[in-house]
């Protein structure tokens, strides 16, 4: 067993990583009591944290990697946020792959593990095959995954199929009846597809409920505005045009805003709009949406990584981020 991690420190405190995080992050956001039981477990442990513990590793290049596709995408900038501030005082330099088609990310996953220019790889976003995996295992490429899951690799994930559920409960519990969904429609084949869970989920709890989401209340148009400015007004010309949409992310939530503003219809007087991330932007203009704590996210695969660079033969990790539903004015 190496140096004691974070996740010794939660297990001994009784709670949760993210929480042993802010701790160590922002401790003004912990209440004092359960500060109080992190640091107990801390001094207890004698925990060592990240740049001290890293001295103690085995020999090291002094660089970590992020393969991570639509780098532009606001949720993975801020991701990208997170990790960049776990690793600000260490001395490992950051170096950024990004993935732009089905050939990139296979030759990405083909160089890295055989190149040992890296001393531990985080991949965001990406499906990897067995193959990646064991080559990745074989070089002894420590790895962690974000929204994927593999059986031999730490990962950390995303339950989008229960943010799709917490959307439709809440405009259901404000009495909602008529939802719509829009998702993006142009997500390239090399990457994660989670609105279609998040949609699935969605569709559960509204079906269950007695609440049918026709197709014609489904819409996947493309990121342009111009097309999801379309999309809106199909919506609008129904029978009967619906009280709710939930947009798979906040991107997408941001341009229906615009499009709504346009058709003069008044958010969330006529239609209720909650979006998927919880970007910067959602709360400088007010979008309800369901967090997944992008920023926390990044930070703690940091963690992860650091954990299995100190301690190779720790036990593969699987944590979820929690997800919950942040009210502001648009719904």
């Amino acid at each position: 067993m190496g140096d004691p991690t974070v996740y010794d420190v939660a297990s001994k405190a009784g709670v949760s990583i993210a929480t042993v995080s802010r701790v160590m992050n922002t401790p003004e956001m912990v209440r004092e009591g359960t500060r109080q039981k992190v640091l107990k477990a801390i001094d207890e442990l004698q925990y060592v944290p990240k740049a001290e513990a890293l001295a103690r590793a085995r020999k090291m290049v002094g660089r970590i990697g992020v393969l991570t596709p639509f780098f532009t995408h606001s949720s993975f900038i801020q991701r990208m946020r997170g990790i960049a501030a776990a690793l600000k005082n260490i001395p490992l330099e950051l170096v950024i792959y990004p993935v732009d088609s089905t050939q990139r990310l296979e030759e990405y996953l083909s160089v890295l593990p055989i190149t040992k220019r890296l001393d531990g790889l985080i991949i965001i976003s990406l499906p990897i095959t067995e193959r990646d995996a064991q080559r990745l295992i074989s070089a002894k490429l420590e790895t962690v995954l974000i929204e994927y899951e593999h059986p031999s690799l730490s990962s950390i994930q995303v339950d989008d199929h229960f943010g799709g559920t917490l959307a439709a409960e809440y405009l259901i519990n404000k009495d909602h009846r008529l939802c719509a969904f829009i998702g993006s429609g142009e997500l390239p084949e090399y990457s994660m597809h989670p609105e279609d869970r998040r949609l699935a989920g969605f569709r559960q709890v509204l079906e269950s409920s007695g609440i049918e989401l026709s197709q014609e209340l489904i819409n996947f148009p493309a990121m342009s505005y111009k097309d999801i400015r379309k999309a809106f007004q199909r919506l609008m010309q129904l029978p009967e045009s619906p009280d709710a949409i939930f947009a798979a992310t906040d991107d997408l939530a941001i341009r229906i805003l615009r499009a709504a503003h346009e058709f003069g219809v008044t958010v969330p007087q006529d239609m209720a709009v909650i979006g998927f991330d919880d970007i910067d932007m959602a709360e400088q203009i007010g979008l309800s949406t369901i967090s997944q704590s992008l920023d926390e996210s990044g930070r703690m695969v940091v963690e992860l990584l650091l954990a299995r660079l100190n301690d190779p033969t720790r036990s593969v990790q699987r944590n979820k981020l929690i997800l919950k539903v942040i009210e502001r004015e648009t719904a």
